[in-house]
């Protein structure tokens, strides 16, 4: 004699789904195995339990953005701001400003001769550090 199946509430099992719980925190809600869930969606939805779940779920995301809207147009500025920047890819400018100060001397003012000796002390320097 097999065991009997475990009723499940679609109402209820619907509105987990739309608070986005997951199949193992739907199982526990209902008290069963995860496959006991899976095998009820397939006989009684006729769908898989992911089908049957990304369309619930779908709900609760419409839910979850009409609320953010209806917070955002009653003046919640920070939810304005992240919606403006989620939804409409707005982002904040930023200016970075530097300095640049020149050690040495500067090179615009040496001639074609003192170019190719600081080269070449330059080539010498390198040649003897990597010896070392």
């Amino acid at each position: 004699m097999a065991r009997p199946r475990i009723p499940i509430d679609w109402t209820e099992f619907d509105k987990l789904c739309a608070l986005q719980c997951t199949l193992t925190e739907i199982a526990a809600w209902f008290k069963c195995d995860e496959r006991t869930i899976e095998r009820a969606c397939e006989r009684e939805q006729k769908q898989s339990f992911v089908d049957y779940y990304q369309t619930k779920a779908a709900s609760g995301k419409m839910s979850l953005r009409r609320k953010q809207m209806q917070v955002a147009l009653e003046g919640n500025v920070a939810m304005l701001i992240w919606l403006g920047k989620q939804v409409l890819g707005q982002q904040e400018q930023s200016t970075i400003t530097a300095t640049i100060t020149q050690k040495g001397p500067d090179l615009g003012t040496l001639s074609d001769s003192e170019l190719e000796a600081a080269e070449n002390l330059a080539q010498k320097a390198a040649a003897v550090s990597s010896r070392n």
